[in-house]
C-alpha cells in the first residue's frame, strides 16, 4: 500500500513582502512630494509667470530621458554577477545616486540646473525601482503575487499620499523637503538589500546578450503576446490622464480651486490624509479579493471606469469640500487599480526568464505619458486661457479608454 506524500507547507516571504511594501512606501513619498508639491513650488518661487511652462519643459525632458532606463537596467541586472545577487547593485547604486542628487537639486538657481538634476534623480530612481519590480517574478511564488501586488501597490499609494502630506506642510522649506526624501531613499534602500540578502549569482551562466534583439524587444508583437499588448496599453492610457491630474495637483488647488498660496499646503495634507484612507482600504480588500476569486481583469477594469467618473468631480463642484469628496472617491478606485494591475500584468509577461526587461518594457507606458501629459496639459491650458476644467475633460477620457483596452486580455480573468 503507497501513501500519498504529505504536501509541503506553503511558507509565505512575510519579511520580503514586508520590506518591499516599505521599499515601494520611501521611493512613492519621494516620487509625490516631489513631483506634485516640491519642484511646482520651486519652479513658481524660481519664475512664479512661467512657472506652468517651465515645470512641463522639465518634467518632459526627464520623462523622456528616462524612457529607456527600466528595461536596460532591468536587462543588465537579469545578467548581473555579484555575491549579492542580480538586483542588490542596481539596487543600492540607484537609491545612493538618487538621493545625493535629490539633496543637491534645491540649489539650483536656473530652469536648467534644476531640470539638470531632475534627470539624475529620475534615471537614478528608476534603476532603483527596476531591479526592485522584478523581485516579485523572482522571489513570490505565483499564490502571493496578488498579495504582493495589493501590498507594494499599498505601498505606492500609502506612500505617495504620505510624501504629499509632508511636502505639504514643508511648503515653505523645500530645502529641508528635497534634504529629508534624499536621504529617507539611501536609507531605506540599504536597509532592504540587508535585510533581504539575496543568493549570489558569480556562477550563473547567460547567453551573450543581443543588443538588436533587445531593442526589437521594446516593440511589443500584438499578435505573438496580445495579453502584454493590451494589458501595455491599459497602463499607457490610465497614466496619461491620471498624471494630468496629479502633477497639477497644486495648482489646481491655488489656481483652479482658489485657495491662497498660505492655506494650499494645509488643503494638500488633508487631501493626502483623506486619499490616503480610501487608497489603503482599496489597496488591501482588493489585493486579497482578487487571490481569493482567482480573477483580475474585473478588478482592474471596474476601477478604471470608476477613476474616469471621478475625476469628474471638480468639474461639478470647484470647492475645497469638492475636491476633498473628489480626492476620496479617486483613493477608492486607484487604490483597487493598483492593487491588482501590477499581479495581472506579472501573469501575462512574455517571458519569466527575461521578467526585469519585460517590467521595465512595461514601464515604458507609465514613462511615455510622463513624457507626454507636461506638454498635452501646458498646451491644453494654455488654449482655453488656464480653464482647469479642460483638464479634467481630457483626463477622464484618456482614464476611460484605459478600460477599454483591458478588455481583450484573455490569460487572466
Amino acid at each position: 500500500m503507497t501513501t500519498a506524500p504529505v504536501p509541503i507547507p506553503h511558507k509565505r516571504p512575510t519579511k520580503l513582502l514586508g520590506s518591499l511594501a516599505v521599499a515601494y512606501l520611501a521611493l512613492f513619498m519621494t516620487y509625490a512630494a516631489l513631483v506634485s508639491v516640491i519642484l511646482p513650488q520651486q519652479m513658481r518661487l524660481l519664475d512664479a509667470d512661467n512657472a506652468v511652462g517651465n515645470l512641463a519643459i522639465v518634467t518632459s525632458v526627464s520623462a523622456f530621458a528616462t524612457m529607456f532606463v527600466q528595461p536596460i537596467v532591468g536587462a543588465f541586472s537579469d545578467r548581473t554577477r555579484s555575491k549579492l545577487g542580480r538586483r542588490a547593485p542596481w539596487i543600492i547604486v540607484g537609491a545612493i545616486g538618487g538621493g545625493i542628487s535629490t539633496i543637491l537639486i534645491q540649489f539650483g538657481n536656473s530652469v536648467f540646473i534644476i531640470g539638470l538634476f531632475w534627470v539624475l534623480i529620475q534615471v537614478l530612481l528608476n534603476a532603483f525601482q527596476g531591479p526592485l519590480s522584478a523581485i516579485i517574478s523572482d522571489r513570490i511564488e505565483s499564490e502571493d503575487r496578488g498579495l504582493a501586488s495589493g501590498i507594494t501597490g499599498a505601498g505606492m499609494s500609502i506612500g505617495g499620499t504620505l510624501g504629499t502630506i509632508i511636502a505639504g506642510q514643508l511648503l515653505s522649506q523645500i530645502g529641508v523637503a528635497y534634504t529629508f526624501y534624499g536621504v529617507l531613499v539611501i536609507v531605506v534602500a540599504i536597509l532592504f538589500v540587508v535585510l533581504n540578502p539575496d543568493k549570489s549569482s558569480t556562477t550563473e551562466t547567460h547567453e551573450k546578450m543581443d543588443w538588436g534583439a533587445f531593442f526589437r524587444g521594446f516593440l511589443i508583437n500584438p499578435r505573438k503576446h496580445p495579453d502584454f499588448f493590451w494589458g501595455f496599453l491599459g497602463r499607457f492610457f490610465m497614466t496619461l490622464g491620471y498624471q494630468a491630474v496629479m502633477n497639477y495637483q497644486l495648482y489646481i488647488i491655488t489656481d483652479y480651486i482658489g485657495v491662497s498660496d498660505a492655506e494650499a499646503g494645509n488643503i494638500v495634507s488633508i487631501l493626502s490624509v483623506i486619499t490616503l484612507i480610501t487608497t489603503t482600504i482599496a489597496n488591501m480588500l482588493a489585493g486579497r479579493a482578487s487571490d481569493a476569486l482567482g480573477r483580475r481583469k474585473i478588478f482592474v477594469g471596474i476601477a478604471t471606469l470608476l477613476i474616469g467618473g471621478f475625476i469628474c468631480i471638480p468639474l461639478i463642484s470647484p470647492t475645497v469640500p469638492g475636491i476633498l469628496i473628489y480626492g476620496a472617491c479617486l483613493g477608492l478606485g486607484y487604490g483597487t487599480y493598483s492593487a491588482v494591475d501590477m499581479a495581472m500584468m506579472v501573469d501575462v509577461l512574455p517571458s519569466g526568464e527575461d521578467a526585469a526587461k519585460d517590467l521595465g518594457v512595461l514601464n515604458l507606458a507609465a514613462n511615455i505619458p510622463q513624457t507626454l501629459t507636461p506638454l498635452i496639459a501646458a498646451a491644453l491650458l494654455g488654449a482655453f486661457s488656464n480653464n482647469y476644467q479642460v483638464l479634467f475633460i481630457y483626463a477622464a477620457v484618456a482614464v476611460v479608454l484605459s478600460a477599454i483596452f483591458v478588455v481583450p486580455i484573455k490569460k487572466v480573468k
